[in-house]
């Protein structure tokens, strides 16, 4: 039966590829996630089939006109860096120690780039395009909080149903509180943009509030920490101040790191197993955070000691992408061991940059840390350099998105999930392109003999 609907949408994406990609962002927030070979394999459907047409069709249109790639594209240091990460990936998938696992890793990694970095450069070209995409995203998303979350509200809010009211759109509560925060700062930009519409903004107005505590009831500690970070960046970026903010962030961490290795004094934060449990009220969650009896935060520290220590085994190539599974419990320090240790969801660090270290190597997570600093400094550039008032909210609601979506993904590895990697992506390539416009903007205005500080 799946027959004529395929052939339909294969000949849509042949005849008029740019009004397919506009369809292929509202399966997304839409998609859901199924298990194939008893949780062998999984995928998202639709989104992730619409992905693998879009490879062939991205080779197809660039050997058709190799030109169509534009050249600031090309040339953008972000550019430069998506595809020495890329470069890196194809290095650590030649030396992996499971080369099947991770070429299944490099092909999906393939169809993102694709689908969120190629494609988009060719869509994106005015406004209307930015409008379009923000509301084909959002509404759904928007539409299935309410539904998750009055669900969620007739189960009084019961921690360990956060997961059962997000299904099947979302994995888990993780997955879509992540989603609510990345999209929560582009619902505060949309509301600026609509001034002088006191219906739309009264609609947004209603939006955001319902916001506040859909994230907070989603019961991910992460997704409220991106939020209070998003705004931060904001703040920094107007203040021009973002440029030392990764670089702090960074100086901070190894700060800890080295504290708590010297003379291995993270044995002191070991947990006790007797007390150490999953908590059944998210208020019960953050006592048990801090005094260090929370299931999840203790299963985080044991991994990430596994990962370090794993880590100096491959320190250049790592293990091979999608290869963490199979090699870190032979790390592992006993004594941080939870009742969840062994880990039958099979997922991996929780952490990216270790994720990026422990599989890819050294090179693959400074090139993760350069990416960072980059897409914020670039970010500011665009921010002070726009005319726009349309522009310069753009610029903020990505950048605030994208900072959102850091932090989520400090505690987690979501990049490679379909919605979280989308909104990541997408969020730096219109960047680029807002990079691009502002730049034409300001050409022409030298051009008219406009001063720019006027």
């Amino acid at each position: 039966m799946a027959v004529p609907f395929g052939m339909a949408i294969l000949c849509w994406l042949i005849f008029d590829w740019k009004s397919f990609f506009w369809f292929f962002l509202l399966t997304i927030p839409l998609s859901c996630e199924i298990q194939l070979g008893n949780g062998v394999l999984s995928t998202s459907v639709p989104d992730e089939q619409l992905m693998w047409l879009f490879v062939p069709a991205t080779i197809f249109i660039v050997l058709y006109n190799y030109r169509i790639l534009p050249k600031w594209f090309l040339e953008h240091p972000i550019t430069l860096i998506l595809f020495l990460q890329f470069v890196w990936l194809v290095v650590s998938v030649i030396f992996s120690q499971n080369h099947l696992l991770s070429f299944k890793f490099l092909a999906a990694k393939i169809w993102f780039l694709c689908s969120f970095v190629i494609l988009p450069v060719l869509v994106f070209r005015e406004k209307k395009d930015f409008k379009k995409a923000f509301l084909l995203i959002t509404v759904p998303i928007i539409l299935h909080a309410i539904v998750a979350f009055s669900w969620h509200m007739y189960l009084h809010f019961d921690f360990w149903a956060s997961n059962d009211v997000v299904r099947p759109f979302y994995f888990n509560h993780v997955d879509y509180s992540t989603v609510l925060s990345m999209v929560f700062p582009l619902l505060l930009v949309a509301y600026q943009l609509c001034k002088g519409k006191p219906r739309q903004r009264f609609v947004l107005l209603l939006v955001i509030i319902f916001f506040i505590p859909a994230i907070y009831f989603a019961a991910a500690r992460a997704a409220m920490l991106a939020v209070v970070f998003s705004l931060v960046i904001a703040f920094a970026i107007r203040k021009k101040l973002v440029n030392l903010i990764m670089p702090g962030f960074f100086a901070f961490i190894i700060l800890v790191v080295s504290l708590i290795s010297y003379n291995n004094n993270y044995i002191k934060y070991r947990p006790n197993m007797k007390y150490t449990a999953t908590q059944r009220t998210f208020s019960d969650l953050i006592t048990a955070t801090f005094r260090g009896h929370d299931m999840s935060s203790m299963e985080r520290f044991y991994r990430w000691i596994a990962s370090i220590k794993m880590s100096t085994e491959h320190p250049i190539v790592g293990v091979g992408p999608n290869n963490f599974y199979d090699h870190y419990k032979g790390h592992t320090v006993p004594m941080f061991k939870t009742w969840v240790s062994r880990n039958p969801e099979r997922s991996t660090t929780h952490n990216y940059f270790l994720f990026m270290l422990v599989e890819q190597g050294w090179p693959s997570m400074l090139l993760y840390a350069v990416l960072l600093v980059v897409v914020f400094a670039r970010a500011q550039k665009i921010y002070h350099r726009a005319r726009d008032p349309f522009y310069k909210k753009v610029t903020m609601g990505l950048i605030m998105m994208f900072a959102a979506g850091f932090v989520n993904n400090f505690f987690s590895e979501l990049l490679e999930t379909h919605k979280i990697g989308a909104l990541f992506f997408i969020s730096i390539t219109l960047l680029i392109v807002v990079d691009h416009l502002t730049k034409k903007e300001e050409a022409g205005l030298a051009e008219a003999g406009v001063d720019r500080k006027a």
